[in-house]
């Protein structure tokens, strides 16, 4: 499944976005050299704290941290209501989750998406760690999808899923390292898009977007006000 593609306004080409990234750096050596200088004259490290909040941002821990180093297999598990059109979701929320995992977590290797949707396929299984320890894995992350619709009304789009997200280890007895029911994911969250304004194969590969990172931030730094200009975002 193909992300949906982003352009940052004034980033037109390779150059300019490397003169931004050369831009920053500077702009950070600076930051820490006046603020180093300032709290050694002063005494203040509140100016320090400051500093590391301009370079650091509002980005937050992760509540599990413990899938850095790990062989990580994710694992999706539907309910059997889904209807037909959402039938796929299961198998995207992985390879979403899967590419973020390995993107966002240092020293991590996940176990390839369209490798666990094949064996989950062709093999009857009960819990996650099987899958898990069939697949040679740490660990698994497995979720519980619960709920997944994309429409508010006959012509309009609000995608609505409620799930929940545990770690099991695989090499200790499938013992759970780490569990959280999820508050129900609403995207856009206070809008509407109208349903003659986009496919809706698009929407809902949107969607299983936002729910993936919804999920999976729980395992990396993350921005916790990242969500908020969604409603003016959405698939625009």
């Amino acid at each position: 499944m193909d992300r949906p593609s982003f352009r940052f306004a004034g980033t037109n080409g390779r150059g300019t976005v490397r003169s931004m990234v050369t831009w920053h750096g500077r702009w950070v050596a600076a930051v820490l050299v006046a603020s180093a200088a300032l709290a050694l004259s002063s005494g203040c490290q509140s100016v320090m704290a400051t500093a590391m909040y301009l370079i650091k941002g509002t980005d937050v821990d992760p509540e599990y941290p413990g899938l850095k180093g790990k062989k990580v297999a994710v694992v999706c598990r539907p309910i059997t209501e889904l209807n037909y059109a959402n039938s796929g979701v299961g198998r995207d929320l992985v390879r979403e989750m899967t590419k973020l995992l390995q993107e966002r977590v240092g020293k991590i290797k996940v176990v390839d998406a369209q490798k666990v949707n094949k064996w989950c396929d062709e093999n009857t299984w009960e819990e996650y760690a099987e899958v898990g320890k069939a697949l040679k894995a740490d660990v698994v992350v497995g979720v519980e999808l619960e709920k997944f619709s994309i429409y508010q009304a006959q012509t309009l789009y609000q995608g609505k899923a409620n799930a929940s997200v545990h770690v099991y280890d695989c090499k200790n007895g499938g013992k759970v390292l780490f569990e959280k029911i999820l508050p129900q994911t609403v995207y856009p969250p206070n809008t509407y898009i109208q349903t003659s304004d986009v496919q809706e194969s698009e929407f809902r590969r949107e969607f299983v977007c936002v729910l993936a990172d919804q999920i999976a931030r729980h395992f990396y730094s993350h921005d916790p006000y990242a969500d908020l200009g969604q409603d003016n975002s959405a698939l625009r």
